[in-house]
């Protein structure tokens, strides 16, 4: 498995661009052949200082954004070093507004639909593990296991433990459902599948996979339910296990 995927996060000043909030660092990390093999992070100055709550969760001043480079060079570096590579986040409903917001203000529009190119690592993490407790960041790599963040709450801390969190469930799928390949078009297509199709869909894309020259028994695939779900869907992905997103400070 040799996709190259790419899996960001935002610190921001606020909720929504759509209430006038900008990003303030943004963190990037690809993984390749089941691990990482590059990192991005910037600070960034749009012009705006940072809430006194957020200081003291990210630790991010407004001096250290006034220092910072402008928002729209920072974008226009973060698109190219993503490239082409298909996108994830944790909560992508959050990180997705910020990334499409901040590269239309940089003149470099995304050229497909937000839903189209992000994968989310919340989604996933309700079908694969609905054991855990929670489904924070935080809370699902500890519940996991996996490698804690130095700094929690700076952007590319947070992009490397999903980071952790996405290679985990793709070495899940191989492992327990015996899919060699579970690659971005199926994870985006697993976080739109209802809980109770999960298994039936898994089984018949290990099938696909492994026994290609077996007749294939009619199943409706993550894929399929992925672009049913996208045709009464709008910029952002919901989940229908739950349609209340986490707040993204969780």
């Amino acid at each position: 498995m040799t996709q190259r995927i790419a899996i960001l996060d935002f610190e921001t000043t606020g909720m929504s661009p759509a209430h006038g909030a900008r990003a303030a660092e943004v963190g990037i990390v690809l993984i390749e052949s089941g691990r990482i093999v590059d990192r991005f992070q910037s600070l960034m100055n749009a012009g705006q200082g940072m809430p006194a709550f957020i200081t003291q969760l990210t630790g991010i001043t407004s001096a250290m954004l006034r220092a910072a480079r402008p928002a729209d060079a920072v974008m226009r570096d973060a698109a190219r070093f993503v490239g082409d590579a298909p996108l994830v986040a944790h909560n992508a409903s959050f990180d997705s507004k910020f990334w499409l917001d901040e590269l239309t203000r940089a003149g470099h529009p995304p050229a497909r639909p937000m839903a189209e190119l992000f994968a989310c690592t919340v989604l996933l993490s309700r079908r694969l593990y609905p054991e855990a407790p929670s489904h924070s960041l935080g809370r699902i790599v500890r519940h996991l296991q996996l490698p804690p963040a130095e700094k929690a709450h700076r952007a590319l801390a947070d992009a490397e433990m999903t980071a952790h969190l996405l290679l985990r469930m793709q070495a899940d799928l191989r492992a327990r459902w015996h899919i060699p390949d579970p690659a971005h078009t199926l994870l985006h297509g697993l976080q739109r599948t209802p809980a109770r199709h999960l298994a039936r869909v898994l089984a018949a894309e290990s099938a696909r996979q492994t026994q290609p020259d077996l007749p294939q028994v009619p199943a409706k695939s993550a894929v399929q339910w992925a672009t049913s779900a996208s045709h009464a869907a709008v910029a952002q992905p919901t989940d229908p296990l739950n349609a209340a997103a986490p707040h993204p400070l969780a």
